[in-house]
């Protein structure tokens, strides 16, 4: 009898090794997620989450994705991206232009008047940025889905209709295009990140912020601020993301595990995320509407005029361009294709 339960012992110990080793084998993966918008955010609750539970459902629960809202990691949104490339974070969401300058192909999609719709635009931009800058400006990470907002809003404590009417104003700007805009139409840009907006709002450090109406919700700027300056056709400008991760983390991972997340990733996942963004625009403006504020819709002809007033951000940017090397007359004329291209196709 002794003999036949060390047998039976040395079998369990043998079964729970070989379960240990299947486990091993199994490598399952811990990816922490961070990001600079509380969690209860659009982007964070409607875009964010669903990718990452997706991701964790196709992996069968091998990959689980750790979420950290609100830069619960530590650091400032601009450094964002150097977490990804030095592994503080395995995975973030950032705006491009939090780092002004360094990834410049990009900013192509921010030229005022330029975007039609946020689905045709995110579409382009993934097209453009697989065929010219997942090889150079991104190089140094995993990039998982690259989009853009809805239209960009001016939200004032004044009302603005002219051009004229921003002058002398402190106005905080998301990137560099619509910055250069604001200081051309005589307006002081002020950068901080879209966190900041709220408290630079209450205590009259700016008079107003260009963002687009999805966000305006969780920042309370309806509370703080009571005229919304939007515009006829193409948007004044909107905002570059990417979802970006470090890229020893995603090379580590199993072919299957790979699969799990690039399947859920790239063209697709980015059209989704620009869309949903807009998409939480309507809801956002009649927020607004709802409090009593006054939104100020451009029409075709005073549009026109803050067109004729942005062309030359035109000429700056592909002056920058051509000091960078970067054929910036080409990224224009492509994007522009292709925007016009994707907004037939999502608009029907």
């Amino acid at each position: 009898m002794t003999t036949r339960r060390k047998l039976l012992g040395a079998a369990g110990a043998v079964a729970l090794m070989a379960m240990g080793a299947t486990s091993a084998m199994a490598q399952e993966v811990t990816l922490k997620l961070h990001q600079f918008l509380p969690a209860q955010a659009n982007v964070p609750k409607l875009i964010l989450d669903v990718w990452a539970d997706k991701v964790e459902a196709s992996s069968d629960g091998r990959i689980k994705i750790d979420r950290y809202p609100s830069m619960q990691l530590g650091g400032k949104p601009p450094e964002l991206m150097d977490q990804a490339i030095d592994g503080v974070a395995d995975i973030v969401w950032t705006v491009v232009g939090y780092t002004p300058g360094r990834y410049p192909s990009t900013e192509v999609f921010e030229l005022p008047f330029m975007m039609t719709n946020a689905r045709a635009a995110s579409h382009a931009y993934w097209e453009m940025f697989d065929e010219h800058m997942k090889d150079t400006e991104f190089k140094d990470v995993k990039i998982l889905g690259t989009w853009v907002h809805g239209p960009g809003i001016i939200h004032t404590t004044d009302p603005v209709e002219s051009p004229d009417d921003l002058r002398g104003m402190k106005i905080r700007g998301g990137g560099r295009s619509v910055n250069g805009l604001l200081t051309e139409l005589g307006a002081t840009p002020v950068g901080m990140p879209v966190p900041a907006i709220p408290e630079a709002l209450s205590k009259g450090v700016i008079d107003g912020t260009t963002i687009p109406w999805e966000v305006t919700t969780a920042l309370k700027v309806p509370e703080l601020v009571e005229n919304h300056t939007e515009f006829t056709g193409r948007a004044l400008y909107t905002l570059t993301f990417v979802l970006a991760m470090n890229k020893e983390k995603y090379e580590s991972l199993p072919d299957d595990l790979k699969k799990a997340v690039d399947e859920n990733s790239g063209l697709e996942f980015s059209v989704f995320a620009g869309g949903t963004m807009a998409d939480a625009d309507t809801p956002a403006r009649e927020f607004a509407l709802d409090e009593g504020n006054n939104v100020i819709t451009l029409d075709e002809e005073q549009t026109a005029i803050w067109r004729e007033a942005s062309q030359p951000i035109y000429k700056q940017w592909l002056d920058d361009m051509k000091a960078k090397g970067v054929d910036g007359d080409a990224l224009l004329e492509q994007a522009t294709y292709l925007i016009d291209k994707y907004t037939a196709q999502y608009d029907n």
